[in-house]
């Protein structure tokens, strides 16, 4: 036979002969309107499927209206061909490139299921299998075939088929977990050696790096990362080489997860469940990957009703699931299924894992997308979702979004904060429009103002960390437009004395007309940076300095506040010498400043800050001309 791999088989052959038929015997058993499973992915057994079609090329009327049932193919997917519409009935259980255009067209179909449940459809026969075809490695010498890169819901069909024909690849390799299979619980076993598919993606850009960066600020030491697979993910994974001691608990695993295995930053040591182990359960990557898996006694591979049960996802201390999108809206709508009406991909395991992730104790669900589709074109952050998307996460299941422009925390946000938050993290030139489709939804106030363009292009350039001189730990960082919500809490927390020093009157409200000149920065003309404590989506803000130029005199008037109980840690140091660093590299030369006669800190501060202090007194204010120095 050809690709045979009798010299591992021989043994098998001579004590189940029965077993080892050509494929006209083995398909002999399909029946018109069986329903036949192919295996996952890079697992498929391609030369079964060649074989298959061979099969009914030369036996037209051997059967009919068989339904093929897939979770992912990469393969040629002969069975949608015209020519054998009557012998086969594509159906789907996620829509990929290959089969995406018959399934819009009607040609194909497409059944939406989380992945988790569809092993409960073939264990009770809401779609019962008869014929499995899968691919596994050869027999070990109890009899024992492993179905290596692809156990996901193929363990569930190889329980439930009527019958089960194997393809036994050498190329296959050994993988530990829920992954074996008997030679005497199997009908057919057809030894045939060839490469498995390989699936690779483009190489991540700048901006999915971007993306990486931001998303490595939230991922914890000691945390349990389940990532989807393409560009943005592998991005990811490529920008979490200086953590320590992650954990895997996935579906999906790819080259990027085994590159962090081999630098030893997934460990897996400090896992709630299955500690030590890589947990998933299908491999889509390169060979060399499918190499490290064999018999690695580090990774298992279990079934998707394990993998991706919600309640066990939830028992993972640090889950932190990370997951992409095609598209949100301004209320957090995703969809990660559907452009409109046009069926793309499917409901997959996002849901599970982000929903999971959410429940576990220290746990964090993160979706990432890129701010544009089409070349730059579409903005994937949109009003409203199009008439016909499925929405795969529900405005209650998004936490923290990132694209190349930031992130978003949305999780206990009311609708006005979330459109806030999601129009900073757009692309600039889709803001202005989404603003003002937000105002005419009702959505954000309808005075809401914006500085489009370059003057308002937020300065990720200037984000920076420090401790200061009582070891507080800060992040100093622009103000955003979403801010607001921030600033508020930051100006309420003020007692009444602070707010009569900085502001040096006795109002003591902030209502939205007033914030919004806090946030609503022409930054080339002036500069508010915020002095932040607490990971992102969690941040307080400790401290505000600010300064607005004065044309005339190339100087900038500067001020400072800082929350009652974070005064004297060193926070408005850190906050006057970077607006000094700032300015300087800007050109400035100095700063003005007005300071109550009593409030001796504040005066201390400048002076101690470098300056050339001139200072004159009016009434009970100081009116400070502070020059810098070289």
């Amino acid at each position: 036979m050809p690709g045979d791999v009798s010299a591992e088989v021989q043994r098998w052959r001579e004590r189940f002969p029965e077993k080892f038929v050509s494929t006209d015997k083995a398909f002999s058993c399909i029946r018109r309107g069986d329903r036949i499973f192919v295996g996952t992915g890079c697992g498929e057994p391609q030369f079964l499927v060649r074989e298959m079609v061979r099969y009914v090329k030369e036996h037209p009327k051997a059967f009919f209206d068989a339904e093929v049932l897939h979770i992912w193919t990469l393969g040629v997917a002969p069975c949608i061909r015209e020519e054998f519409k009557r012998n086969f009935r594509h159906n789907s259980f996620f829509v990929t490139s290959n089969t995406r255009e018959e399934v819009n067209k009607g040609a194909a179909d497409y059944t939406p299921v989380f992945f988790s449940q569809v092993p409960d459809l073939f264990y009770k026969r809401i779609i019962p299998i008869d014929i499995a075809l899968v691919q596994v490695s050869p027999p070990d010498r109890y009899g024992y075939m492993s179905l290596g890169i692809s156990v996901d819901i193929v363990r569930a069909a190889v329980d439930c088929a009527t019958h089960v024909i194997c393809q036994v690849n050498s190329f296959m390799p050994r993988v530990h977990g829920d992954t074996f299979l008997n030679i005497s619980d199997v009908d057919y076993v057809i030894p045939y050696d060839e490469p498995l598919l390989e699936y690779k993606t483009d190489v991540p850009d700048e901006i999915a790096h971007r993306i990486g960066r931001y998303v490595a600020r939230l991922v914890e030491d000691g945390a349990t990362i389940q990532v989807g697979y393409g560009k943005v993910p592998n991005a990811v994974l490529a920008n979490l080489k200086e953590k320590k001691h992650l954990g895997v608990h996935t579906e999906f695993l790819g080259d990027g997860i085994v590159a962090l295995m081999k630098q030893g930053v997934i460990d897996n040591s400090q896992k709630s469940l299955d500690r030590n182990k890589t947990v998933a359960a299908f491999c889509m990557g390169s060979r060399e990957t499918y190499e490290y898996l064999s018999d690695n006694p580090a990774v298992e591979f279990l079934p998707v009703q394990y993998t991706n049960d919600l309640m066990v996802i939830a028992r993972q201390y640090k889950m932190t699931a990370i997951n992409t999108a095609l598209s949100i809206d301004l209320t957090g709508q995703v969809t990660a299924e559907s452009l409109g009406k046009t069926f793309y991909y499917g409901m997959g395991s996002q849901a599970d894992f982000m929903r999971g992730a959410a429940l576990a104790p220290g746990g964090k669900s993160i979706l990432v997308l890129k701010s544009t589709a089409k070349n730059g074109e579409v903005s994937r952050i949109v009003p409203v979702l199009p008439e016909g998307s499925g929405v795969t996460l529900t405005r209650g299941d998004v936490h923290y979004v990132v694209t190349e422009y930031g992130i978003a925390y949305l999780y206990g946000k009311n609708v006005r904060e979330r459109a806030m938050e999601l129009i900073s993290i757009a692309h600039p030139k889709f803001r202005p429009w989404l603003l003002e489709e937000a105002k005419r939804l009702n959505l954000i106030y309808k005075d809401q103002a914006y500085i489009p363009g370059e003057q308002g292009r937020y300065p990720e350039e200037l984000e920076t960390f420090r401790t200061t001189k009582s070891g507080l730990e800060i992040t100093l960082r622009p103000v955003k437009l979403s801010d607001e919500p921030l600033l508020k809490d930051f100006f309420y927390s003020l007692s009444d004395q602070s707010i009569y020093k900085r502001f040096m009157s006795a109002r003591t409200d902030m209502p939205h007309e007033r914030l919004q000149k806090f946030v609503v920065i022409d930054y080339t003309r002036g500069m508010v940076i915020l002095a932040v404590v607490g990971d992102p989506g969690r941040e307080k803000v400790v401290g505000v300095g600010e300064y607005w130029m004065d044309e005339k005199t190339h100087t900038a008037e500067v001020a400072l506040a800082v929350r009652d109980d974070y005064q004297g840690k060193g926070v408005g140091t850190e906050l006057l010498n970077y607006l000094i660093y700032i300015a300087k590299r800007r050109g400035l030369l100095g700063f003005t400043a007005e300071v109550l006669v009593g409030n001796r800190p504040m005066l201390h501060l400048f002076e101690k800050a470098g300056f050339t202090v001139k200072k004159r007194l009016e009434g009970e204010v100081y009116r400070l001309q502070l020059l810098f120095d070289g």
